[in-house]
C-alpha cells in the first residue's frame, strides 16, 4: 500500500475560506456531443451557463476505464461514479472483474459456483439464473450468463433455467428480441439438456427495485420466478411480440411479466432442492431479491412469499460488503480502502451528505468504497429526503428544492467543512426517455443551483459542480453519420434512455478566491477520480500521494 491511513497534512500556503466546500454532483448531466436530442442545452440553465461562463471549468471524463470498466466503449453508472468520486483513484469495476474471473476459469473453480452445481446434480434439481439480459454492461452482460449456461453444461447440469429481465435502460429501449430471441436459440442448443426461459418482464416492472422504493416490483418478480405467477406464454419471444401488438411503443423496461407454461403448467418454478444464481453483478437493484431468497421462512419481508423453497442461493457479486449480503456469491468485489471520506474524518473535518432516496446510497454507501455506515458518528451527518414513488417523468423536478432547503440550512449554519449532494434529476427522468420531462427537470435543477449560489456567496464557500456520468445530454438514437434515428410507428425520433459517454463538468465557483491556485485554467483530460484530491485542496489540505490528480494547480 502506497499511503497508510492518518490524518491529512495541511497546506501551510492555504489561506482559508469563510464557508464550507460544497459539492453538488448533477446526476446524469454531461457535454453532449449532438445538438439534438441534448436536453440540457435545450433547457433554459440561467444559472449553470454562469457558472461556465464565468468560472475556471474543465470537462472530466466518467466512463470506460477513468471509471474502472473494461473499455471506452463502456458508459458510465451511478455507482462506478461515485466510487471513483469518493475514492480518489481508479479500481477495476463490476464487469471487468466479472470477465476476468470467467476468462481464467476461476469463478467456476471456487467454491460457491461447484457447491450449487453439486446441490442441482446430488437432488436432481434446476440451476436457475435471474438477472438482466442485455449487454449494457451496467448491471450485467449477456455473455457471462452464456459462459456460465455452457460450464453448467460442461458440468452435467441437465436442467436449467433462465429468469430474464428486459432491459431498455442500458441499451436500445425495444431492442429486447435483440438479446431474447438468439437466447432462446443458444438454450436450445445444447442437445440432450433442458435449458429453457422461465420468466421474464421488464426491470422497472419486476425484480430490480433499488432502496427499498417500491416492494411490490419485488413481489411481483418473486411470484413469475418462484411461483410461476403470471401471464402465461409459449415462449419469451411471444410474449414481447404480443406485448409489444397490445401496447405499441411499449417500453422493454416497463414490459409486464411473462411466464412460459407447457402443457399448462409453468416450466421453470423454483423449487426444494435447486440453486438460484441472481447473475447481476451491480448491488444496488440486486440487494432486495436477494433478501427475499435470503430471509427464512416466517422472516420479516413487506411481503409474503406464499411458498419459501429451499435453495442454494448467490449473487454474482457481494452486493453489500459490510453485512456481508449475499451469503454465497461467485466474484469478489474490489476492495476499496482510504477513501476521501475516511480521511477527511480522520483530520476532523465535519462534512454532510444528501441526496434523496433514489440516490442516497450514492452519496453514502458508493462515495465511501461500498461501506454502509459513518467512519465517524460524531463528524459526519447524512440525509435522506424520501423520493415520491411516481413515474419520473411526472414529477421530474424531483426533491431537488427540498434537498437544495437542507444543504442551504446547513451551510448557514456553519457547522459543517464539506457538503456533498446529489441532484439526481438528469438521470432518472433522463431514463424516461420522455424529452419535455428531461428539460422540466433540468431547469428545476438549475433554479437551484441559483439558490446555492446565494448561500455560497453569503457564506463564503466554494461551489464545486460535476456529475458521475452524462444521460440527459444525449436523449435521441443517432446513427453512425451523426443523424437521429426515428421512430417509424410515432415519426418521433427514436428516445435513448441510457446513459451516454459524454464527458461531465469539472467547475469552481471560488467567490473569495485568494489566489493559492490557478483559477485562469484547470488541468484537462482528467476523470471524474480527481474530485478527491481537487476538494482536499480546496479545504487546505494536502492529498495522499497515490491519489489521481487534482483538477486545480496550486501554486
Amino acid at each position: 500500500m502506497a499511503d497508510t491511513m492518518h490524518a491529512l497534512e495541511k497546506n501551510p500556503n492555504w489561506k482559508g475560506r469563510r464557508g464550507p466546500v460544497v459539492l453538488v454532483i448533477m446526476d446524469g448531466v454531461g457535454y453532449g456531443k449532438y445538438e439534438e436530442g441534448d436536453a440540457v442545452k435545450a433547457s433554459r440553465m440561467k444559472y449553470l451557463d454562469w457558472f461556465t461562463a464565468n468560472c475556471p471549468h474543465t470537462k472530466l471524463k466518467a466512463h470506460g476505464t477513468a471509471v474502472g470498466l473494461p473499455s471506452d466503449d463502456d458508459m458510465g453508472n451511478s455507482e462506478v461514479g461515485h466510487n471513483a468520486m469518493g475514492c480518489g483513484r481508479v479500481f477495476a469495476q463490476g464487469a471487468k472483474l466479472v470477465g476476468e474471473s470467467i476468462a481464467n476459469g476461476s469463478m467456476f473453480q471456487a467454491a460457491t459456483w461447484q457447491k450449487l452445481v453439486k446441490n442441482v446434480k446430488d437432488k436432481n434439481g434446476t440451476l436457475h439464473f435471474i438477472g438482466l439480459v442485455s449487454d449494457g454492461n451496467v448491471h450485467s452482460h449477456i455473455d457471462h450468463l452464456k459462459a456460465m449456461i455452457t460450464q453448467a453444461s460442461k458440468d452435467g447440469v441437465k436442467k436449467l433455467r433462465v429468469h430474464a429481465l428486459l432491459d431498455g435502460r442500458d441499451v436500445d429501449p425495444t431492442s429486447a428480441l435483440n438479446y431474447i430471441t438468439p437466447l432462446e436459440e443458444f438454450l436450445a442448443g445444447f442437445a440432450g439438456f433442458d435449458y429453457q426461459i422461465a420468466s421474464g418482464g421488464g426491470r422497472m416492472y419486476m425484480t430490480m427495485d433499488r432502496y427499498n422504493a417500491d416492494w411490490s416490483m419485488v413481489e411481483r418478480g418473486w411470484k413469475a420466478h418462484v411461483l410461476g405467477e403470471g401471464r402465461k406464454f409459449e415462449s419469451a419471444t411471444k410474449a414481447i411480440e404480443t406485448y409489444r401488438a397490445e401496447v405499441p411503443g411499449l417500453l422493454d423496461q416497463d414490459m409486464h411479466e411473462f411466464v412460459i407454461e407447457k402443457d399448462g403448467k409453468a416450466v421453470g418454478t423454483i423449487e426444494d432442492g435447486d440453486s438460484v444464481i441472481y447473475f447481476n453483478f451491480r448491488g444496488d437493484r440486486a440487494l432486495e431479491m436477494t433478501r427475499a431468497f435470503e430471509t427464512p421462512k416466517g422472516g420479516d419481508l413487506p411481503f409474503d412469499r406464499v411458498r419459501v423453497p429451499a435453495v442454494e442461493y448467490a449473487g454474482m457479486m457481494e452486493y453489500d460488503g459490510d453485512a456481508h449480503v449475499p451469503a454465497q456469491y461467485l466474484v469478489n468485489p474490489p476492495s476499496i480502502d482510504r477513501t476521501m471520506g475516511e480521511y477527511l474524518t480522520k483530520t476532523g473535518v465535519k462534512l454532510l451528505a444528501i441526496s434523496e432516496t433514489q440516490k442516497y446510497g450514492h452519496v453514502t454507501y458508493f462515495f465511501n468504497g461500498n461501506k454502509q455506515g459513518k467512519f465517524d458518528e460524531k463528524l459526519e451527518d447524512y440525509i435522506e429526503v424520501p423520493s415520491d414513488v411516481v413515474p419520473f417523468e411526472q414529477r421530474p423536478w424531483m426533491k431537488c428544492a427540498e434537498i437544495t432547503d437542507k444543504v442551504i440550512e446547513a451551510i448557514k449554519s456553519g457547522k459543517y467543512d464539506h457538503i456533498r449532494l446529489n441532484f439526481p434529476n438528469g438521470d432518472m427522468v433522463g431514463h424516461t426517455g420522455v424529452f419535455n420531462a428531461v428539460v422540466c427537470s433540468m431547469e428545476g435543477m438549475d433554479l437551484q443551483l441559483g439558490r446555492l449560489k446565494a448561500a455560497i456567496d453569503e457564506a463564503g464557500g466554494i461551489l464545486c459542480l460535476t456529475a458521475d456520468h452524462g444521460n440527459s445530454d444525449d436523449m435521441y438514437e443517432h446513427a453512425k453519420d451523426g443523424s437521429v434515428k426515428m421512430d417509424k410507428a410515432s415519426g418521433e425520433p427514436k428516445a435513448k434512455t441510457s446513459h451516454s459517454l459524454n464527458p461531465v463538468p469539472g467547475i469552481i465557483y471560488d467567490p473569495e478566491y485568494k489566489g493559492e491556485y490557478d483559477n485562469t485554467k484547470l488541468n484537462d483530460g482528467l476523470g471524474i477520480s480527481s474530485w478527491p484530491a481537487t476538494l482536499m485542496n480546496l479545504m487546505g489540505y494536502i492529498p495522499p500521494k497515490d491519489y489521481d490528480k487534482s483538477i486545480v494547480n496550486m501554486k
